[in-house]
């Protein structure tokens, strides 16, 4: 008869207990140091080959080693608000004021009273509350063909609405949470009504259908699909870094008006920062010029510290007066314009 008939474990089972046993307290330790270890942890949504080498330079000055864990915004967020208390994240760093403005209202990130911070980085790009601040900028602008287009055929983005852009003008897909930002935008500029006649005009005048990104979208001007389009600046430098010769250049709107839409990344201290101290003060050196010339550098943004000075590519772009509204709308707003590009019929 076999032991397991007397209720007595088998060797197989029982070692399959202990082992279980043994990973719990493991993870459990595991967990607790992560909560309790010198290393920074920072949750970023940007590429590992983006941020890693100013970290490790941060590291090298300070001796502060971080942790990078990197994965979309989406999950990153969901991750943060899952773990709660326990969470070991001190930094959250991403893309887009408006997902931001969003990890912020959902009570993830705490305010920071820094007089670096807000010397360093202007009260535009950065949270009323000061709960998150731009690190790097990007204009979303407008590029034309300079085979088939003057520069003084363009003005504004509502001007792509005109009929001589009938069959003419290429958009990324209304699903790119740039453009929502951007939309968002336009919304606290001119209100919904207006808003909505712009985006009609746009779609109105779409030579193709929406496109998945901007580089998709800058291939279809050159190939004569169409001849203008609206993108961001760093995707515009990463195709001039492959192709020094592109027959693309960029348009400033608004520069009589409103200014030149503008998004940031940007980062905060998560609410249950185990080291929030050490996490302010990697904020603040992100923040600085030897950070600040990096992170413009290494994908062709702007410093978000307006006295930093761009890479010599994107300075070769010419200056811009860029809108002095805060990027924070594109949070507020985005629903609304998500809504509004839906009754526009913006794919």
């Amino acid at each position: 008869m076999s032991a397991s008939v007397h209720g007595v474990v088998p060797r197989w089972i029982g070692l399959s207990i202990r082992l279980g046993v043994c990973l719990s307290i493991c993870l459990g330790l595991l967990s607790a140091c992560g909560r309790t270890s010198s290393d920074l942890v920072v949750y970023s949504a940007r590429n590992e080959q983006l941020i890693k080498p100013i970290f490790d330079r941060y590291t090298a000055q300070t001796g502060r080693t971080i942790k990078l864990i990197t994965d979309d915004a989406g999950p990153l967020i969901e991750r943060l608000a899952a773990e709660g208390a326990n969470s070991p994240a001190d930094l959250l760093l991403t893309v887009d004021a408006g997902v931001l403005w969003h990890a912020a209202e959902r009570g993830l990130l705490r305010p920071i009273d820094s007089p670096i911070l807000n010397a360093n980085i202007p009260e535009h790009l950065r949270d009323p509350e000061n709960r998150w601040f731009a690190l790097s900028v990007r204009a979303r602008t407008i590029v034309y063909s300079t085979e088939r287009v003057q520069p003084q055929d363009l003005d504004t983005y509502e001007s792509l609405t005109d009929e001589k852009w009938r069959g003419r003008l290429c958009l990324r897909s209304s699903k790119s949470v740039y453009n929502q930002s951007l939309v968002a935008m336009l919304i606290a500029q001119h209100g919904e009504e207006k808003t909505e006649q712009i985006v009609r005009g746009w779609v109105a005048n779409l030579a193709t259908p929406e496109f998945a990104n901007d580089t998709l979208l800058m291939e279809a001007i050159i190939a004569g699909q169409c001849d203008v389009g609206i993108v961001n600046t760093y995707y515009y430098g990463r195709l001039q870094a492959d192709r020094p010769e592109l027959p693309l250049k960029l348009f400033w709107p608004d520069q009589q008006g409103a200014g030149v839409h503008v998004n940031v990344s940007g980062a905060g201290v998560t609410a249950h920062a185990p080291r929030a101290d050490q996490a302010r003060a990697l904020l603040e050196w992100l923040s600085r010029q030897e950070a600040q010339t990096m992170i413009g550098a290494m994908d062709k943004e702007y410093p978000a510290s307006p006295a930093v000075a761009p890479d010599p590519m994107v300075a070769s772009w010419g200056t811009f007066r860029e809108s002095p509204l805060n990027v924070a709308h594109a949070g507020e707003l985005q629903p609304a314009a998500v809504r509004l590009m839906d009754r526009a019929r913006y794919r």
